[in-house]
């Protein structure tokens, strides 16, 4: 069944296939800079107007698999852009773990550690990217075993390491992948090769 119910005929090709991607709508703290990973920060009243402005676009697609973060953010997000009954949690699709940074700013970071860049040197008491990177590599495995497109819910640097994976870059590279809150991105294949088909689209969204 897909999220909105109708029976697909036949499995699609998975050179068909696309994955959607959408980062969480806003937080405080996302708002503010914080890293925001293990804490459980609800949307603001603008973030859930902006989950709900996400709905018509996503309604106009047909999803197979829809998972999201177990974070209230992620799973918030979700369920006001119209998939309350059909996503399921993916601890997988979790941010990635900040350690002792968690609630910091990269400001507040830069004082404590000077030249730090979590892409390289991740975070002390944390994850290691190499363990963010094979969760990704999962979360891929997964959406390519469904019988049609995916939709996940997830978080800023989580994202933009399933980017990374996804076109088989070295995980580093996760770093060129900038995207902001409540925005929709989409994986895919050009004929073999796989690509991004839209990248941080949020234009579409603004005043809902």
């Amino acid at each position: 069944m897909t999220a909105q119910g109708n029976v697909r005929s036949e499995p699609m090709s998975s050179r068909a296939k696309q994955i959607w991607l959408v980062r969480h709508a806003e937080t405080e703290w996302s708002a503010n800079g914080r890293h925001t990973g293990r804490s459980d920060i609800p949307l603001t009243p603008s973030g859930i107007a902006r989950a709900k402005g996400l709905a018509p676009a996503l309604a106009a697609e047909r999803f197979d698999l829809v998972l999201s973060s177990p974070r209230s953010r992620a799973l918030e997000t979700a369920r006001n852009a119209g998939f309350r009954s059909t996503v399921e949690v993916e601890e997988a699709l979790a941010e990635w773990d900040y350690g002792d940074y968690e609630g910091l700013t990269s400001v507040e970071i830069a004082a404590r550690s000077p030249g730090w860049d979590l892409w390289c040197a991740g975070c002390p008491g944390g994850e290691e990217i190499d363990a963010v990177a094979a969760r990704a590599q999962r979360v891929i495995k997964r959406c390519l075993a469904s019988p049609g497109n995916a939709l996940l819910f997830s978080h800023g640097h989580f994202t933009r390491m399933l980017a990374a994976v996804w076109l088989e870059l070295t995980p580093t590279r996760g770093r060129s992948f900038g995207l902001k809150a409540g925005s929709i991105s989409v994986l895919g294949f050009e004929h073999e090769n796989r690509v991004i088909w839209q990248w941080d689209r949020v234009d579409a969204f603004e005043g809902h």
